[in-house]
């Protein structure tokens, strides 16, 4: 049998395009598909960028993918180059080479919809995700079509933050609260993450005792590599303290002046957000939701500018595991 008639295409969400869902097609009442997803990949890359291009993520479902090492087989098949997980911002396990746990955030706490790694200069193209162990309740992957985000942003605010000069991230790493700045770069070395912020664009300010602070100015929007088409891609909302939840927003305040906040964001010359303009960012987001219940085995792959992804409080156990793919440079995108 011809290996392009072993799998199905269809979308999940009636109505919506994202993302498609690919399963293995029925080859008669008493016989099992033989699609290997891993072979099947490598045989139809073309056509997994184009429907990644269209539909901006797929889910690839009842394939029997069991295991981690399968997980990255498949991530390998359907993509150029995995990556190592670098600049990081959440606590993450590594399960082994490419293949991590996702964020290791207590269960009752949500995840803002975000692009992997939209703050820094070199970022995956391609994230997929990999359901080990379904959740009991909740715990779904909510998935954000940033070209239709960029869509709902009135003129005037999408001005705003051209003439601001982009969006500003500052990080300030406090003893107990986040991640060390030795986890975040993956070094003891001052003058190690010191040669990493110059080459990549981000501003280090070493304080008293060691306490470190970087400063990096992005833009909001960007270029699509294959394609040219502009998609809101930042992480401007995601690390703002507006988007924090009410309880941990004023935990935070309460130990932090907002100059020493471990994170936030403001425009790119440093003015803070207007609340009517987050109010806006958020509404955008949240008003392109798409959410489905992970099933064992999923995998699901994101083009990961096209996409922002999320995570929703869960009950009992959950292994999703992650692997990122594709790296490209942001001064490498079409202007």
């Amino acid at each position: 049998m011809p290996s392009s008639l072993l799998v199905q295409a269809r979308n999940l969400v009636e109505g919506g395009r994202l993302p498609l869902l690919v399963t293995p097609s029925a080859v008669g009442a008493d016989t099992v598909n033989p699609v290997n997803l891993e072979e099947w990949l490598d045989e139809h890359r073309g056509q997994v960028d184009e429907w990644l291009v269209e539909h901006g993520g797929i889910l690839f479902r009842g394939f029997g993918i069991a295991s981690a090492d399968r997980f990255h087989a498949v991530a390998a098949a359907c993509s150029k180059e995995l990556m190592v997980y670098k600049e990081r911002s959440s606590p993450r396990t590594l399960v082994q080479e490419h293949v991590y746990t996702s964020t290791d955030y207590p269960s009752d706490q949500g995840i803002f919809p975000h692009n992997e790694h939209s703050y820094a200069i070199c970022f995956p193209t391609r994230i997929a995700f990999f359901c080990l162990v379904p959740p009991a309740a909740g715990g779904e992957t909510p998935l954000v079509d940033c070209r239709r985000v960029l869509a709902r942003i009135p003129d005037e605010v999408r001005r705003r933050f051209i003439d601001r000069g982009g969006w500003r991230y500052v990080r300030t790493f406090n003893e107990g609260v986040g991640l060390p700045w030795q986890t975040v770069y993956q070094t003891t070395d001052r003058e190690a993450v010191e040669e990493y912020c110059r080459q990549n664009e981000i501003q280090c300010i070493w304080g008293a005792g060691g306490r470190l602070r970087t400063v990096q100015v992005r833009t909001v929007v960007a270029r699509h590599p294959m394609t040219g088409v502009e998609i809101w891609f930042n992480h401007a909302t995601f690390f703002n303290i507006g988007t924090l939840p009410p309880l941990l927003r004023d935990g935070l305040l309460q130990l932090f002046a907002v100059d020493d906040l471990p994170n936030n964001t403001y425009y790119g010359d440093g003015a803070p957000f207007e609340p009517e303009t987050l109010a806006v960012l958020h509404g955008a987001y949240m008003a392109e939701q798409i959410a489905f219940p992970w099933e064992r085995g999923d995998v699901l792959l994101l083009d990961n500018m096209l996409t922002a992804h999320g995570r929703n409080p869960f009950e009992g156990p959950r292994q999703i595991l992650v692997s990122m793919a594709d790296p490209v440079e942001r001064r490498a995108l079409p202007s």
